[in-house]
């Protein structure tokens, strides 16, 4: 998350006639891995087994030991009947970035058929090189970058999020019939998107990418820092760039002082500005990153290949030519720590979430409550690896801590819950979107009484009164014991334990009596993930948010809510 103030001096530029190119070789791969078909059967073990080191570059390449034996045009040519898609035109330049020159990369280009964009394609690839392929992939990069330097008017068409597949349906085709079709990768059973009720498309349903010479994608980081797999079904390669992870703040204060000009911090805000970067509109040379010890690695995707993003990643990159890709989300339950971060980041933006993350976490959660044995630890009838291990304390920490601030939210609304009505949400509500800050809400939340058009999460103590002039009741899940009953379950273990314990001992050092995300002080307080976010000036939740955080009051809070016998118990004593 970007906790960083505006900068005091003039923003150095892209220098368009700098055409110094010796960073594009400086830069170094992305590892790539080979399974071999025992691995490749089950993708998220493979997966959960290559993290630890592939995570470590933001991208990793797999080539795959099976290949489709029906191609994509035939797939789409039949399986696909009357197939068109329509193409996004990109400008095949760098942008300044001030408040003269907000380009986008979403004007409307032409509706094709595969077959007419091919040829389009095709014709100004030979327009370019004179020939019809067969370059140097090195060659292409190099021309794509000083293109981007020197270019003024010129443009590319790109079918961007184009929704449907490319794997074959035929029982005869072996990558079709494999583990690895993205139509059903996000639902394989490890992967927590599995526990969605709806389909999403491009996060839980995979969409197409049908690219020419230079089509680019922006540099961005996937919806919520969700895992993304990316296929190259067939034609030219692609070139990739990507960011380690744990370096994504360094990337978002490079961006800022480094490719937006300051007028436009000025004028938009730092929050506008960290819209346009969600927006994937924002593409600049790697180099810039390198210049500012951000590392950065790429890769270049063949045909058969797939391309493995991490969470929190940021990655970019072009097409060599006309080339037909699809890619899909996924999670597995490492993320949720993550995950936990990026609804904080939402929250703070306003940006209504794509999934909701609360309701996967509380799912998965009672879900490994439920396979544990009676004295609380892992059941040992079964293997559990090493991966499974550390999934499952990302699962437990983050549900602990989210359960833990709903206890400390609602004994800071002792008194405020005496004006209120309770009311049970039944097991089938669906997730609810607080009208100020956009936080998905799951175990509790706050709705008007009247037009129940206004729901408001439990950060916004001081507005509970709805447009409408009515007052807001309080919405608590019927089954709210059970999800109790799990988490302090999960912190009897001792690790469990002894994260809360030094994350209690972190808080004390930081900041001991505070605002959960009030501008007014110098920190962010996560509620989700229970850290302290770095300097938090000029940046503020969407709406009032005035929950306080003082760490002993808190552990009173829980306390006291536990000795009542829960949450349901505490709230019925205070109306």
């Amino acid at each position: 998350m970007m906790m960083m103030s505006l900068p005091k001096r003039k923003v150095e530029k892209l220098d368009p006639n700098n055409h110094e190119q010796q960073w594009i070789d400086d830069i170094s791969e992305c590892p790539v891995y080979r399974p071999s078909m025992e691995e490749f059967d089950d993708p998220l073990l493979f997966l959960q087994n290559i993290a630890p080191h592939a995570s470590k570059y933001g991208i990793c390449k797999i080539v795959s030991p099976i290949n489709a034996r029906v191609p994509a045009d035939v797939v789409v040519a039949k399986e696909m009947k009357d197939f068109k898609f329509e193409t996004t035109v990109q400008p095949l330049r760098h942008v300044t970035w001030d408040v003269n020159d907000k380009l986008t990369f979403f004007r409307r280009g032409r509706k094709y058929k595969c077959c007419e964009f091919e040829r389009m394609a095709n014709k100004a690839f030979f327009r370019r090189f004179h020939c019809s392929g067969c370059l140097p992939s090195a060659t292409i990069e190099k021309e794509f970058w000083r293109e981007m330097a020197c270019g003024r008017k010129g443009t590319v068409e790109y079918g961007l999020n184009v929704e449907g597949s490319a794997f074959s349906s035929d029982p005869n085709d072996p990558l079709g019939k494999s583990k690895w079709n993205l139509k059903n990768f996000s639902r394989l059973p490890k992967s927590s998107l599995r526990l969605l009720e709806g389909a999403i498309p491009g996060i839980t349903d995979p969409m197409l990418y049908i690219g020419m010479l230079f089509s680019m994608f922006a540099w961005h980081v996937e919806d919520h820092f969700l895992y993304s797999i990316n296929y190259h079904h067939s034609g030219a390669p692609k070139t990739w760039y990507s960011v380690p992870g744990n370096f994504a703040s360094q990337f978002e204060e490079t961006v800022l002082d480094h490719v937006y000009s300051s007028d436009i911090l000025s004028h938009e805000g730092v929050d506008e500005a960290s819209k346009l970067l969600a927006e994937k509109t924002t593409m600049f040379p790697p180099k810039i990153l390198l210049e500012n010890d951000v590392p950065v690695c790429k890769a270049l995707q063949m045909p058969g290949e797939f391309v493995i993003t991490f969470p929190r990643a940021y990655h970019s990159g072009f097409s060599h030519g006309y080339n037909c890709g699809e890619a899909v989300n996924f999670v597995v339950s490492d993320w949720f720590q993550l995950g936990a971060e990026a609804s904080q980041h939402y929250a703070l933006l306003g940006i209504t979430p794509t999934i909701p993350y609360e309701e996967l976490l509380c799912k998965e959660a009672m879900l490994l409550y439920k396979s544990l044995n009676h004295e609380g630890h892992l059941d040992h009838h079964h293997h559990y690896s090493a991966a499974d291990l550390i999934s499952q304390f990302s699962i437990k920490i983050s549900f602990v801590r989210l359960v833990r601030f709903y206890e400390q939210a609602l004994h800071y609304l002792s008194d405020t819950l005496k004006s209120l009505m309770l009311n049970f949400c039944p097991l089938s509500e669906a997730t609810v979107i607080c009208s100020l800050c956009k936080r998905d809400c799951y175990l509790a939340y706050m709705m008007c009484n009247c037009c129940y058009s206004y729901s408001i999460c439990l950060n916004h103590v001081e507005d509970t009164n709805c447009s409408c002039g009515s007052k807001c009741s309080m919405f608590v899940r019927e089954d709210m014991s059970a999800y109790e009953e799990a988490a302090r379950k999960f912190e009897k273990e001792e690790q469990i334990r002894r994260e809360i314990q030094q994350q209690t001992k972190r808080s004390h050092g930081r900041k001991h009596d505070h605002y959960i995300t009030n501008p007014m002080d110098d920190h962010e307080y996560s509620a989700y993930s229970g850290e302290y976010l770095g300097n938090g000036k000029g940046r503020s939740m969407k709406g009032k948010c005035n929950v306080k955080n003082n760490v002993e009051n808190n552990k009173k809070g829980v306390m006291e809510i536990r000795r009542m016998g829960g949450l349901t118990n505490f709230i019925h004593s205070k109306l």
